[in-house]
Formats: C-alpha cells, structure tokens, sequence
C-alpha cells in the first residue's frame, strides 16, 4: 500500500515543534493533555488536520469535557 504524504517533512517538523512547546507549557502549568487531546495533536502533526480543523476540533473537545 502507498503512502500519500499530506505535508512536508518541514512542515511535519515545524508542527512537531509548536506541539511539543504546547504540551510543555500545558505541563509547566501543572496540567496534562487528556488522550483526546493528543490524538487531536498527533492528526495535526500528521496533516490530517489543518490549524483551523484542530483549533475548532481542540474547543469541540472542552466543552464535552466540561460539560
């Protein structure tokens, strides 16, 4: 089976990097992403999501947890 590359290794990377200092920052604050959260993360960095699809997919997320 192929597989179709959705972004560039540099663009994979430069998500990777934003991700990795959002969990971090989330961490220094004392909290923790839930599984949910990362999965949403993980499809970002994979291109399957783009900025706008994760941020509306992030909020979508809170509010079920919140309520």
């Amino acid at each position: 089976m192929k597989t179709v590359r959705l972004i560039s290794d540099q663009e994979r990377a430069r998500r990777e990097t934003a991700v990795r200092f959002a969990r971090n920052s989330v961490r220094l604050e004392g909290f923790t992403l839930s599984a949910d959260a990362e999965a949403l993360f993980t499809r970002y960095i994979n291109g399957e999501l783009t900025r706008p699809q994760l941020n509306d997919a992030v909020r979508k997320l809170a509010y079920a947890q919140s309520h």
